[in-house]
């Protein structure tokens, strides 16, 4: 079999290397890739990202099942092109894909549905911005609307912080179409996990938990990112706050989008923050919905896997999940990223890596920024590689990935050193 991955970061790296494990799969091609998909010889790179030309690569190569990484080619409707085409393809549909690409519409849905998330007001009026964050005080956070690549939310320690962020929104149009209109809502306390499923429009199939890192600095310092590290399971999903999340959020979130007429299928990321304490029935609240795989998670998730990714795959697309199963590898993974120089404000590009380790199924350096000039592996982009490994302990699995990030190196690395910090001082109970 012969299947697609469309993206270029490194959730699609992962994604496309698992799939590859398949006994079944001859050709797992990659659009548009990185330098690390180019560099392994079970992945194929195509330079394509058009919704169009890629159904038609597909058609052309026969290609069996697509899945669909990030959120730019959803929202502009690559699953709506494919299934037009009578082509199989994992994803969410345009309209279903508004939980990630409207803040607004995901807010409003879960207000209509009884889906507990932060108060929030929506506007696209600065002085009724600034008016109402003077009002509520800080800390509050402020989210653009649309897409921003992970640039679009700002937790503001200070209303001074907030109205520059509204500033930035609304006033000097840095973020395009994204911008246009901000969401403003509470600020949230307690511990975040990230709740991964995949849906099939009826039925849920949940993924390993896991937690990841946004800020940049250790101690959860600096401004935040798209994610600088995250490891799977994540102790603070005990069974009990599973189970909840289960029955509060997910199944709750199927139910409204099939009442509204919007079926949802492909994997669904609910961003939660779970209050403080240790009390199994303490609030849990939807931060925000992905309608794909989180970045760095995915990594991490991936290593777990002992299943074939494919037939879960193809069981969702032909809408039966409730037959498929996932085996996991009961020991932990942990992801430590590596971003270049100046990353979130803007990156250095053109950096050569050098240190790149064989790749080991105890040990998987993922990329996204890199690209193959044919003479090196160079940085591309602000996150650059992902050292996942796998060990019986999280602290097991991050020493292993601290020793092989040592010997990555490139001008301007930037990575956290305390990537786990958070499941190392928790107490080790039952894990979901």
């Amino acid at each position: 079999m012969k299947l697609l991955v469309i993206g270029s970061g490194g959730r699609e790296h992962a994604l496309a290397w698992r799939l590859s494990r398949s006994k079944r799969v001859h050709k797992v091609f990659v659009a548009p890739g990185n330098g690390g998909t180019a560099r392994d010889p079970n992945l194929h790179n195509v330079e394509l990202t058009d919704p169009q030309a890629l159904a038609q690569f597909a058609q052309s190569e026969g290609i069996a099942l697509t899945v669909v990484g990030p959120e730019a080619p959803l929202a502009a409707g690559v699953v709506d092109v494919f299934r037009q085409q009578g082509l199989k393809i994992f994803g969410p549909t345009r309209a279903a894909a508004q939980l990630e690409s409207s803040k607004d519409y995901a807010k409003a849905f879960m207000m209509r549905h009884g889906i507990p998330t932060a108060a929030y007001e929506t506007f696209t009026d600065p002085a009724a911005a600034h008016a109402y964050i003077d009002k509520q005080g800080a800390p509050i956070v402020v989210k653009a609307d649309g897409l921003a690549a992970g640039k679009g939310v700002v937790v503001a320690a200070t209303e001074q912080e907030a109205h520059e962020a509204v500033d930035a929104m609304l006033g000097d149009g840095s973020l395009g179409a994204a911008g246009a209109r901000v969401v403003i809502e509470e600020c949230l306390q307690g511990e975040e996990a990230s709740f991964i499923v995949l849906a099939d429009g009826r039925n849920v199939l949940a993924l390993a938990t896991s937690q990841d890192h946004k800020r940049l600095r250790d101690g959860d310092t600096g401004p935040n990112t798209g994610g600088m590290g995250a490891y799977s399971p994540a102790p603070v999903v005990t069974p009990e706050l599973h189970h909840r999340i289960m029955r509060e959020i997910i199944l709750p979130t199927m139910q409204g989008m099939a009442r509204d007429g919007i079926p949802y299928t492909g994997f669904l990321y609910a961003g939660l923050m779970i209050a403080p304490g240790e009390d199994p029935g303490r609030p849990i609240k939807v931060l925000e919905y992905n309608c794909r795989m989180g970045d760095p998670e995915t990594q991490p998730i991936m290593m777990r896997i002992k299943s074939d990714l494919l037939d879960v795959l193809e069981n969702a697309v032909e809408g039966k999940l409730d037959q498929a199963e996932i085996t996991w590898d009961r020991r932990t993974a942990l992801g430590v990223v590596l971003a270049a120089a100046n990353y979130p404000q803007s990156p250095r590009t053109g950096d050569v890596i050098e240190g790149l380790p064989p790749d080991n199924d105890e040990c998987m350096v993922f990329h996204a920024g890199t690209r193959d000039t044919g003479k090196a592996i160079e940085t591309a982009g602000g996150r650059v590689l992902c050292v996942t490994a796998l060990g019986d302990s999280v602290r097991m699995a991050r020493e292993r990935a601290y020793e092989t990030v040592e010997r990555v190196r490139f001008d301007g690395r930037q990575y956290r050193g305390d990537i786990g910090w958070r499941a190392l001082k928790r107490p080790q109970g039952p894990r979901a």
